[in-house]
C-alpha cells in the first residue's frame, strides 16, 4: 500500500499518520527526514541538497524529487510501501512522482485528505498560549490550565501569544497553504486517487474514516 497524506496545517495530520504507521506498518516518508537523512548518510543528493541549505536556497522541485526517488527505492518501503508526507507540494513533483513510481513499480494506492474547515483551523492554530515563567504550552479550547490564569507547571500567572500564533498571521499562513494544495487536490481527484477524509470530528472518528478508505485500496 503506497500513500500520500494530505491535509493543511492543524488538521491533525500528524496524529493519523502515526496511527496508520502503527496499524499498517508502511514506510512513513515525510520531506524533511528525507533531507536530514541524505545529508547525514553524505549521499550524492544529501550533498547537494545540503551545500543548498547552507546558501539559504529553498531545494528545487527536480532536486527533491531525486531524493524521492533515492528513498522510495529502499528496500524498507520496497518491502512495506510507503505514505508521502510533505510531498509532493507542486504539480510538477505531483507528476515526478508519478513516473518515479512507475519506473519503482510502486503505484500510488490512494491520496488522503484530511479535510476541516478553515474557521475550524483558525481556532485550533490561534488557540495556543504559553507561560512566560517556563515557556508550558496551553489552548483556549483543547488544553486550559488547571487553575485559571495560574500555570500548571510552575504556578507562574503570566501568558503570552506569539505572534505567528495570532488569528492574522494563522490565516494568512492558512491561505498559502491553499493556494499551494489546491491544484494538488484537483490533480489527484482527476486521477480518482483523491479521498477526502471529515478532520472535523473526534480523532477515533476520523481514523475510522482512514481505515474505511484503506479497506478499498
Amino acid at each position: 500500500m503506497n500513500l500520500i497524506l494530505m491535509g493543511l496545517p492543524g488538521a491533525g495530520k500528524g496524529t493519523q499518520a502515526e496511527t496508520i504507521v502503527e496499524q499498517y506498518h508502511v514506510v512513513h516518508i515525510s520531506t524533511g527526514d528525507m533531507f536530514r537523512e541524505a545529508m547525514a548518510q553524505q549521499t550524492e543528493i544529501g550533498i547537494k541538497v545540503k551545500s543548498i541549505m547552507d546558501q539559504g536556497n529553498l531545494v528545487s522541485d527536480d532536486v527533491t524529487s531525486a531524493l524521492v526517488k533515492e528513498r522510495l527505492a529502499k528496500e524498507d518501503v520496497q518491502k512495506s510501501g510507503y505514505m508521502l508526507d510533505g510531498f509532493p507540494r507542486t504539480i510538477a513533483q505531483a507528476e515526478a512522482l508519478d513516473e518515479i513510481a512507475s519506473e519503482l513499480n510502486e503505484p500510488i494506492s490512494g491520496v488522503l485528505y484530511i479535510d476541516v474547515p478553515v474557521e475550524k483551523l483558525v481556532e485550533r492554530l490561534s488557540g495556543r498560549f504559553i507561560c512566560k515563567n517556563c515557556g508550558a504550552t496551553y489552548h483556549k479550547v483543547f488544553h486550559l490550565p488547571k487553575v485559571e490564569g495560574t500555570c500548571d507547571v510552575c504556578g507562574a500567572h503570566e501568558f503570552y501569544q506569539r505572534d505567528d500564533d495570532k488569528p492574522e498571521a494563522v490565516k494568512n499562513r492558512l491561505d498559502v497553504n491553499i493556494k499551494m494544495n489546491t491544484p494538488l487536490i484537483d490533480f489527484y481527484e482527476n486521477k480518482g486517487l483523491l479521498h477526502k477524509i471529515n478532520g472535523d470530528q473526534d480523532i477515533e472518528d476520523v481514523y475510522k474514516d482512514v481505515q474505511s478508505v484503506i479497506k478499498d485500496f
